[in-house]
């Protein structure tokens, strides 16, 4: 029997079928100016429960990484893709955050029954049967767990780039298009790490207003 919950969604639903190892997938990244999309995919025992779960964006950095700990200690399996900022140019961001997931359900073991998708939209992965929610990242533990993972992987990842290139401000944009951001492109251009198809839009924005 399926949990029962209400429509705004305040209680994390452990499972979407009661009877499958199901897997939840989310990703991080798909509108920043630089760095890659990251996706994880995550497969959590039946019940599953952590006090501060919920979708990534609505949780501090602290409790991100304190669940990033316990769920990587008490996931049944687990993985991370990362589709770097010249892939992504090259078959654009939606392949690319379709390419990550697939990468990141490749690495589960048990293989999933059914997966969770977070969004609208999925290219099929094998012939596992799947399910779109919109903000599934604040209905169902797993696809929780998963945006949690991919988030902290993500984050982690840009502070190693910000070392390199320490101008844009990595360490507190992690690669989204804020104003301290743009302000770095307008004085030093695009480094490696930019995404050129996103960045020649954004700055051309910049300049018109």
């Amino acid at each position: 029997m399926k949990k029962t919950y209400s429509y705004l969604y305040l209680v994390l639903l452990n499972f979407y079928n009661e009877e499958l190892i199901e897997a939840g997938c989310d990703e991080a990244g798909r509108g920043c100016l630089a760095g890659p999309v990251v996706a994880a995919a995550v497969i959590l025992p039946k019940d599953f429960h952590h006090p501060l779960l919920n979708d990534s964006k609505k949780v501090t950095e602290a409790n991100r990484n304190t669940l990033r700990e316990y769920i990587e200690a008490n996931a049944v399996s687990y993985g991370v893709a990362f589709i770097d900022a010249e892939e992504i140019d090259k078959i654009n961001i939606l392949k690319a955050a379709m390419k990550a997931m697939h990468g990141a359900i490749d690495q589960l073991k048990p293989k999933p029954k059914q997966l969770l998708i977070d969004g609208n939209y999925f290219i099929p992965y094998k012939k596992i049967p799947h399910q779109c929610f919109v903000k599934g990242d604040g209905r169902f533990t797993a696809i929780a767990a998963a945006s949690i993972l991919a988030k902290t992987y993500r984050d982690e990842f840009m502070l190693k780039l910000h070392e390199e290139f320490p101008a844009y401000k990595w360490d507190k944009n992690k690669g989204y298009g804020t104003a301290d951001h743009r302000k770095a492109l307008e004085a030093f251009g695009q480094c490696v790490y930019h995404r050129k198809t996103f960045q020649l839009k954004e700055v051309q924005l910049k300049l018109s207003i």
